[in-house]
């Protein structure tokens, strides 16, 4: 079988392939290795290439499905981490330039688990600085670029990790979620992207808004999303804010069928604007989800735009980040991030205190919510793929990454697990995503009717680029490659 097949294949094709001797986890890597030489120079979604280690690993699982004694279901398996993640041996520079080169010393939780299951940790991901906005550029690394349309951008902070999703630059891709990082990117990207309830995907070190931070997968499907969150979502003590209770097999209903499933139709969440031709989108998605049994009912869950209580909790967050850097790192800094930390700067006590009681009635609101309907359905985001080194698209009048992305936060404020399903396109080529959101603990849920709708409507994937649209990354910094 040859390299460029292996490259297209899921986590469990490569399995059953590894199980039958019919292709090796060296053979999957060398794989992996070639679509990220074809397509990184253009996308720039890694920004560290672990070559060396990748085959090291390969190689071993290797040896080890040959002796029939395979460490997991994962073994073998090409594996992404965000550059947010630390993983030992990698540098995790955090899309910051006040952060040391130096390779990490220990591993993530994420990192620690992939590795001990065999999974082959190919590199890391693009982010914008410290994961601070829903795109992905920063001043290390520079631009990652939209698969689609090389253009545009793939929205963030784990924008890098869709992208690899996207090209099979890999098969599993670690994201984190603070306010939308995994979803939004998946719906500008065109693929599956899950942000499981909090705590029960372990994070340490934790991020400076620890309670809005939620790590999870990005796939091309969701048995794929399954298959990580059977590795990584699993408790780990390092984390203080880490829950135990995870369901024995995250995909145990799979497979069942959507009659009687109650769906809540919100096409704004009552506040939000959204661009005609993703509404319209959505909308045939949540018409598709009624022929496959569930029973879909167009209402609003009934709360103001909590813009206010997330920027005041994120551009705090970003005070936290400044003050920790002297004069001269200062200067280092995304300036957007350091116009969030003088916003915060004008805030109190009290605004904190309304904020936090403001988010538990939210969330109160939105678990009363789901127990009249299983799960919320919303677009994933407003607004199309907009260009490239841009916070807002361009003439909008925005000022906020969460004006154009205000469906996503909303659900990282309650802690509630959430996903981006992709949908179709727009009339111009460009992937949409619709968000499922369900209470506390109904990840199960949310992952069965993911999977039904890609099981009846699956997603197309950019097999090459469009290089009469792409545009070259070689005016970025060059990726570190160890």
């Amino acid at each position: 079988m040859s390299d460029t097949d292996l490259g297209i294949m899921d986590a469990g094709q490569l399995r059953e392939l590894f199980e039958r001797g019919e292709a090796s986890p060296l053979e999957a890597a060398r794989a992996a290795l070639e679509r990220i030489d074809r397509f990184n120079d253009t996308v720039n979604a890694y920004v560290v290439v672990d070559r060396e280690g990748a085959l090291a690993a390969a190689d071993a699982s290797t040896r080890r499905w040959r002796k029939g004694r395979p460490l997991s279901h994962l073994d073998g398996v090409p594996v992404s981490l965000k550059d947010l993640t630390e993983s030992v041996g990698l540098p995790a520079r955090k899309g910051s330039l006040t952060v040391s080169e130096a390779p990490c010393e220990r591993d993530s939780p994420p990192a620690r688990m992939l590795r001990e299951a065999g999974a082959v940790i190919l590199g890391k991901t693009n982010t914008p600085e410290f994961g601070w906005k829903a795109i992905t550029d920063n001043r290390v690394f520079g631009a990652t670029a939209n698969p689609w349309d090389t253009r545009l951008t793939p929205g963030g902070s784990s924008g890098g990790a869709a992208v690899a999703a996207a090209l099979n630059m890999g098969v599993l891709h670690q994201g984190g979620d603070s306010g939308g990082s995994i979803r939004i990117p998946a719906s500008f990207c065109g693929v599956f992207g899950f942000k499981p309830t909090f705590g029960w995907v372990p994070e340490w070190p934790r991020s400076k808004e620890a309670s809005l931070s939620h790590l999870g997968p990005l796939t091309r499907t969701v048995s794929d999303a399954v298959r990580m969150l059977n590795v990584i979502g699993r408790y780990d003590y390092r984390d203080p804010y880490a829950l135990r209770g995870q369901p024995a097999d995250w995909g145990e209903e799979l497979g069942l069928g959507l009659e009687g499933m109650r769906i809540a139709f919100s096409p704004t969440l009552g506040y939000a604007r959204v661009e005609p031709t993703v509404a319209e989108c959505v909308r045939q998605a949540a018409c598709r989800l009624e022929t496959l049994g569930a029973v879909v009912e167009e209402v609003d869950p009934g709360f103001e735009s909590p813009i206010r209580i997330f920027n005041t909790l994120w551009f705090t967050a970003s005070l936290a980040v400044y003050r920790e850097h002297d004069e001269r790192q200062r200067r280092l800094l995304d300036s957007g991030m350091v116009a969030d930390a003088k916003r915060a700067e004008r805030l109190s006590a009290l605004d904190m205190f309304y904020a936090l009681k403001d988010r538990a009635r939210l969330t109160e609101k939105l678990e009363h919510f789901n127990q009249r309907y299983h799960l919320v359905m919303t677009p994933a985001v407003a607004v199309r793929p907009f260009p490239l080194n841009h916070d807002v698209p361009p003439g909008s009048g925005m000022r906020d990454w969460e004006e154009w992305a205000p469906f996503s936060y909303p659900f990282n404020l309650s802690q509630q697990p959430a996903a981006s399903v992709p949908c179709g396109f727009t009339p111009d080529g460009l992937p949409v995503g619709f968000q499922l959101a369900g209470g506390k603990h109904d990840d199960a849920r949310i992952l069965r009717v993911s999977h039904a709708y890609l099981a009846a409507f699956p997603p197309a994937f950019p097999e090459k680029l469009d290089l009469a649209r792409a545009r070259s990354c070689t005016d970025s910094p060059e990726p570190y490659r160890s």
